[in-house]
């Protein structure tokens, strides 16, 4: 049994030596700022995540990234794992209390609860008429306003590492993550990507919340969040693409694990952030899978996976 089960992603954080321009990227990116100090940034995106995006000031990072529990007795619990920290307030906007514990290649995951909730922001997106609905829109037009796509929340955490044994055994035993999904290549017991998602029991969640990639280097590959729909995905590539100022890094396609239709960019220190829709969802009723890199590691439609994109590793 793990130690505990968290039940939701909810934010990144990483540090950065310019909030102000990693303030303008992630504002191009979708997200919106719910408060800025003089050392942190903290951005938005429309679901009622208080922030599900952190930026501290300081030489390029990843500090780790943070999953909410819904019990405070999942916090009183985890604060007796060896190496946790004790039940501390989370002196930052948005409040909550939180439990600190460090993942074997040396980065924080904070498990969070009570922190503050916020209002939906609406994005006002139009129906969509298809095959089996032909009449969903009927009588209006569609027209998508240029700008950012919208994320919603946070989806999932990517991290490299030469360590990836000990590093998923960590995340299933500590916090109690389930496998969906593991990739192979040659020998079927030369793991090179877990795919992991949150156990909910019977309540179906995203396909993976965590996916650790066997790699030399230790770190970053990227942050992964759910934008509105397909539509999105695709005006937000626009938008960036008109900045001329990011780099693109993977994209737009559809993935075969998880489904999701993507597209990846890069912000101003290298680190990748994705845009994504429609993944799927599964449950306890869904066992895990063992696949070849060759079909796993793949788009089932669009551009062919970038060497940049799977050696982008930022510590």
């Amino acid at each position: 049994m793990p130690v505990i089960k968290v039940d939701d992603l909810t934010f990144g954080r990483l540090k950065a030596p310019d909030l102000d321009r990693m303030e303008e990227f992630l504002s191009d990116f979708g997200f919106y700022r719910v408060e800025r100090t003089a050392d942190k940034l903290f951005m938005r995106g429309t679901g009622p995540d208080h922030h599900i995006h952190v930026t501290e000031l300081g030489a390029p990072a990843l500090v780790g990234w943070a999953y909410r529990v819904n019990d405070r007795d999942k916090l009183k619990v985890l604060a007796k794992h060896p190496g946790a920290t004790g039940i501390e307030h989370l002196d930052e906007p948005g409040g909550g209390e939180r439990v600190c514990v460090t993942e074997p290649n040396g980065y924080r995951i904070e498990v969070i609860h009570g922190q503050q909730r916020v209002a939906p922001i609406d994005p006002k997106r139009q129906a969509v008429n298809s095959v089996a609905e032909p009449t969903k829109r009927a009588g209006e037009l569609m027209r998508i306003p240029p700008g950012p796509a919208r994320p919603a929340r946070m989806g999932h955490a990517v991290l490299g590492t030469p360590h990836i044994d000990e590093t998923v055994k960590w995340f299933r035993d500590v916090i109690g993550l389930v496998c969906s999904d593991d990739v192979y290549a040659g020998e079927k017991d030369h793991i090179i990507g877990s795919f992991n998602r949150l156990d909910c029991g019977d309540d179906y969640v995203d396909h993976h919340s965590f996916f650790c990639l066997r790699h030399e280097r230790t770190g970053l590959n990227h942050f992964s969040y759910e934008v509105q729909d397909i539509d999105d995905v695709l005006m937000g590539h626009e938008w960036l693409r008109a900045r001329n100022k990011y780099e693109h890094m993977w994209g737009i396609g559809r993935h075969v694990l998880g489904s999701q239709v993507y597209d990846y960019w890069a912000d101003p220190w290298g680190r990748t952030h994705e845009h994504w829709a429609d993944s799927d969802r599964l449950n306890a009723g869904n066992s895990a899978a063992l696949h070849a890199a060759e079909d796993a590691l793949r788009s089932q439609w669009g551009q062919p996976i970038t060497d940049k994109m799977l050696d982008r590793i930022c510590p």
